[in-house]
């Protein structure tokens, strides 16, 4: 008689299980991460550019990330949004279609719709749905970190080689790889890594602590050099500013001892980058003469700020309509407006660059659409900002181990909202304003440690 002998088992894992758990647990993030990734990739046309309004391939992963995080919601089979962020994103993006029907050129109307759509709705909302807890925050946090290290390390290279965008006729001004088309790209990405790392450095799980405060400490004062080196006023007083917040959130006793840390290193990496030299010192020093003394970009903020404010004079409800405000800005702006401001540098040719927008995004939106604007789109920054705090006093009450998750979110959020008081959207670096809120959201509006709807296991 003959046996029936068991086939031996198989010893081939199937491919998800040959990967390191780290891996497969995080796959989902791949979309988001790639975008981070994408934005180090040097404008289209080369250093030169093309300009801030030309699509760049971290705009096309954002196409990708928002399809990606609707494939999975569906998957799931779980309602994807509480109704909180339901109403908060949906008011978005109907005062900005209100907007784009009431513009005097419908291309460009349709084009700011599509850009406002992805950078205030779209893109947040994919991260909201993509990242599920505290250990997806904190991939993308630090994957953040390392995008800012990476650009700090070209710009830092710019400066000491004086390959950099052009400042007081010398090519030493910090840009990374955005070029001098965007000479904000690379100190947005420096600022909001260097408000992760601090906000990360703060967490209070001594277990997470030990490995990961140091480490975060290290990367924030590595970042102070080339943030420095980037000779942005805006960026130097919103990453001060957060920075000091966070500190005092995270409470009195750690701020001092963060702080101090900070400043040690600071002096260290911040005096052998060289970076104390007469022309930082000058315009460190230009901070508190904007009023007594003012250089002729702080002219053309001020005479900008008033174009903005006229126009949403004579159209209080609505505003000029989206995009108009560069068709609208010569019958409002004073004679003390400039043509232009200079960019060269960095790879690129001498350029003329016309001043398109009010450098001030609370007054871009007043203008092009009113009240109306207001109400739906800043109401809901200043929305975010209310829940995050309070989510993270129920962190810090609760003893939580995602309140270093909390602190950097809100940090990323209360930056933003610090620098559109000097800057606005435009650029290959806005995706990075995008993916902030989208972080900010998830802290505010996501489904942990609070009220809110949790989305199905994913099988």
């Amino acid at each position: 008689m003959s046996q029936n002998v068991a086939a031996p088992p198989r010893t081939t894992a199937p491919l998800p299980r040959m990967l390191p758990r780290a891996v497969t647990r995080h796959v989902h993030l791949l979309p988001l991460l790639a975008v981070l990734a994408l934005l180090a990739a040097p404008p289209p046309g080369g250093a030169a550019g093309e300009g801030p309004g030309t699509g760049t391939p971290a705009d096309a992963a954002c196409g990708v990330l928002a399809l990606w995080a609707l494939g999975s919601s569906l998957r799931s089979g779980a309602r994807p949004l509480a109704p909180a962020a339901a109403a908060l994103f949906g008011a978005a993006a109907a005062g900005t279609a209100v907007a784009a029907a009431g513009a005097g050129d419908p291309g460009e109307a349709v084009a700011g719709l599509a850009r406002y759509l992805e950078i205030f709705v779209l893109v947040p909302v994919s991260v909201l749905l993509l990242v599920r807890d505290r250990r997806d925050f904190t991939v993308v946090a630090r994957a953040l970190v390392a995008l800012a290290l990476v650009e700090g390390a070209v710009g830092v290279h710019q400066y000491a080689t004086a390959t950099g965008a052009s400042y007081m006729g010398e090519d030493i001004r910090a840009v990374g790889t955005f070029g001098a088309s965007d000479i904000m790209g690379m100190a947005t990405v420096v600022a909001l890594g260097l408000v992760c790392a601090v906000g990360l450095a703060l967490a209070p799980d001594a277990r997470a602590g030990r490995a990961q405060r140091p480490a975060a400490l290290v990367c924030a004062a590595l970042l102070l050099a080339p943030l420095a080196l980037s000779f942005s006023r805006g960026a130097w007083i919103a990453t001060a500013v957060t920075c000091a917040a966070l500190l005092l959130l995270a409470g009195v006793r750690r701020a001092v001892a963060v702080a101090v840390s900070v400043l040690a290193l600071a002096v260290v990496v911040v005096g052998g980058a060289g970076a104390g030299t007469a022309l930082l010192q000058e315009r460190l020093s230009s901070i508190t003469r904007v009023t007594e003394a003012p250089d002729q970009s702080v002219t053309d903020r001020y005479t900008l700020w008033s174009a903005a404010a006229s126009m949403w004079r004579e159209a209080p409800l609505t505003g000029v309509g989206l995009k108009g405000f560069p068709a609208h800005r010569d019958s409002h702006a004073p004679l003390a407006l400039s043509s232009g401001s200079d960019t060269a540098g960095a790879g690129a040719a001498f350029r003329r660059q016309p001043l398109l927008s009010p450098h001030n995004m609370y007054l871009l939106v007043l203008s092009e659409q009113g009240l109306v604007g207001v109400c739906t789109l800043v109401a809901g920054w200043a929305a975010l900002l209310a829940l995050a705090l309070r989510r993270l006093y129920e962190a810090a009450a609760g003893r939580r181990p995602d309140r270093d998750c909390g602190l950097a979110a809100t940090g990323l959020l209360l930056w933003l909202l610090v620098d559109f008081c000097y800057g606005d959207i435009g650029g290959p670096s806005t995706v990075l304003t995008a993916l902030a809120l989208g972080l900010a959201a998830w802290w505010a509006l996501g489904p942990h440690g609070g009220a809110g709807t949790r989305r199905a296991p994913r099988r």
